[in-house]
């Protein structure tokens, strides 16, 4: 197991963490996470941990990525691994965020429904022995998804002092964008997965 693949492994773990952290009813066995009063904005400091882990699980996958593909250490495991790992830790938090009531539940709906497409697709060209690139506007919408869920775990601080909720405007800005780039995946793929010739 190369390095690329131990910190994806690193990242499943850090995804576990994270979902215990939010999902545990710690209040059944007589523990409560301490809240604290920043300039009138209420965090607790549950959120405080599992955004700590997030944003640590977040670097590994950037991290990961970057040392796999400087050192040519790309591998079949390490492209799954890292699909599975992006998808329990990113879904997985939007699911739970919206069941506790952080952003509307449209968002996590939207978000995953993109990502099954998409994966389809890159799946079905897979199989024909084509690679399906990373496109500009995933990319965005992947940035403006992951700083919006950090700043959801800290409650929208700093931008929360001055009433801009910019969490919320990043998460539904990373909805249209994957839209918009579940689009573009289909257009752009559209000959491999009806198998029309060029």
């Amino acid at each position: 197991m190369n390095l690329p693949t131990k910190l994806t492994v690193l990242r499943l773990i850090l995804s576990v963490v994270v979902i215990a952290i939010l999902c545990i009813p710690f209040e059944l066995f007589g523990f409560n996470f301490p809240e604290y009063d920043v300039n009138g904005v209420i965090i607790s400091l549950q959120y405080i941990l599992a955004g700590i882990f997030f944003v640590i699980a977040s670097v590994t996958d950037w991290a990961d990525g970057y040392i796999a593909r400087k050192y040519n250490l790309v591998t079949d495991t390490g492209k799954m691994l890292d699909a599975i790992a992006d998808k329990v830790l990113v879904n997985s938090v939007l699911i739970i965020l919206a069941a506790q009531g952080c952003f509307h539940v449209i968002i996590p709906v939207v978000i995953v429904l993109r990502d099954i497409v998409v994966n389809a697709i890159k799946m079905e060209a897979a199989s024909k022995g084509k690679v399906v690139a990373a496109i500009k506007s995933g990319k965005l919408k992947t940035a403006c998804l992951m700083t919006g869920l950090v700043l959801v775990f800290i409650n929208n601080i700093p931008f929360e002092f001055i009433n801009i909720r910019v969490d919320q405007f990043l998460l539904y800005f990373a909805v249209i964008m994957s839209i918009i780039s579940g689009i573009q995946y289909f257009v752009l793929n559209k000959a491999i997965i009806f198998g029309e010739s060029k």
